[in-house]
């Protein structure tokens, strides 16, 4: 009874998958080859032989398959074992950056434009909608990161907040308060009352120092007759610095709310020249300094202010040392963005990196970045479908997030 080609190709195919079983069907072939040809009784002598031979054939033939493929089989498991006993594990952080779009307290502040969100102001921001402004905004922090490290992130850089207190607030959510956010926050002068600040993980980040910039901005009106630092003063955002180390390793970070859209682009400009201006002098101090500026610089990755003034490069083989790399020009040519605007999507939230985030093979290096835009963070109906689902829109209530999708980042580093 000779055996079929479907048998050969099974004996190949169960080599392959597991070559320690191919011993046994083997003996199973061997032995259904053997009962065959003793029960080929009725047949003379020399058709017993003759069928004797072709069994024989045949079993030469799949032990000579037997051992090819389980020595192939062997070889390929080894292998496999080689390539993952290379495969290099890392350490990964996220970094985040996320405006908060208004985040008040209900009190009404003195010199403070706040009168709005106060439960008697035109907003009607009482206490029962600040609370649920907090609950919504720390869901979104408490997801932000997680596909790549259970802890979110280490380090996250805030704005449009009014006072360190809000955030006090923040980090005690139930969703995130397990992490322990501690906070790193200075008054500014803006008028409106808003500010930055940076949150971190103590488990990945502790601060060395930090500080403020200030810019001295002033608006521009060249048929004032005056000169320049008797105009009109801007009285926008500071800008903070924190330096720490991340994991042990030195890092400065930088976070930013530059001029809005209403001012003029020179605005924008002056403001990223204070910030160029400070990271040149740590540059210059330090040259393999590790930067990451991040904010919403209410310009895209194209504008001057981002492009000219801070010169961020849009490939990181373009990135010199002493330059900043700005991952989110792939994300802007590609159409995506942070906030829309009459039907089209900006890309204010950025975060620019300093070279020695690109090339260090021991240390923390950059991996990726990307926005945070869950369905859920969307609007999913009406004039403003597929917009940032928001807390107000036109002076009512919508009980969302932000007008902005917050960003983020990955650092990984060689266990």
């Amino acid at each position: 009874m000779p055996v079929s080609k479907g048998r050969n190709k099974a004996i190949i195919f169960a080599a392959q998958a597991n070559y320690e079983y191919v011993t046994t069907i083997f003996l199973l072939i061997f032995g259904t080859i053997i009962v065959n040809s003793s029960l080929n009784i009725g047949y003379s002598p020399s058709s017993i032989l003759i069928n004797q031979n072709s069994n024989m054939k045949n079993l030469a033939f799949l032990l000579v398959i037997f051992l090819m493929v389980a020595q192939g089989a062997s070889a390929q498991k080894k292998a496999k074992k080689n390539t993952n006993s290379n495969k290099t594990a890392y350490k990964v952080v996220c970094v985040g950056f996320y405006n908060l779009e208004n985040l008040f307290d209900t009190l009404n502040t003195p010199d403070v434009r706040d009168t709005d969100f106060t439960p008697t102001g035109s907003y009607a921001y009482t206490g029962e909608v600040y609370q649920e402004k907090l609950q919504n905004l720390s869901y979104v922090v408490s997801q932000l990161g997680t596909e790549k490290t259970a802890d979110g992130a280490a380090l996250l850089g805030v704005c449009e907040i009014e006072n360190k207190d809000v955030l006090d607030d923040f980090v005690k959510q139930p969703l995130i308060k397990d992490r322990n956010y501690q906070i790193v926050h200075y008054n500014s002068l803006d008028k409106r009352g808003i500010d930055v600040g940076l949150l971190y993980n103590p488990k990945y980040f502790s601060v060395i120092e930090s500080g403020k910039i200030t810019p001295k901005l002033f608006y521009d009106n060249e048929n004032d007759g005056k000169e320049v630092e008797k105009r009109d003063t801007v009285f926008t955002r500071d800008m903070l610095w924190v330096k720490g180390k991340l994991d042990g390793e030195e890092v400065y970070a930088i976070v930013c709310h530059w001029p809005s859209r209403r001012g003029g682009s020179y605005l924008r400009e002056g403001a990223a020249k204070f910030c160029k201006d400070f990271t040149d002098k740590i540059l210059e101090k330090e040259p393999n300094a590790k930067i990451i500026i991040m904010g919403d610089l209410n310009d895209d990755p194209v504008s001057p202010s981002v492009k000219s003034v801070i010169g961020a490069r849009a490939k990181k083989e373009q990135t010199k040392k002493g330059q900043f790399f700005n991952p989110a020009y792939t994300l802007y040519t590609q159409g995506l963005g942070t906030l829309a605007w009459n039907d089209s999507w900006n890309l204010f939230d950025q975060m620019l990196v300093s070279h020695a985030l690109l090339n260090d093979n021991k240390g923390y290096r950059f991996y990726a970045y990307s926005r945070f835009n869950k369905p859920f963070l969307l609007n999913k109906a009406g004039r403003y479908k597929g917009y940032p689902y928001r807390t107000y829109v036109g002076g009512k209530y919508q009980g969302g997030y932000s007008d902005h999708l917050p960003v983020y980042m990955y650092l990984v580093k060689k266990k």
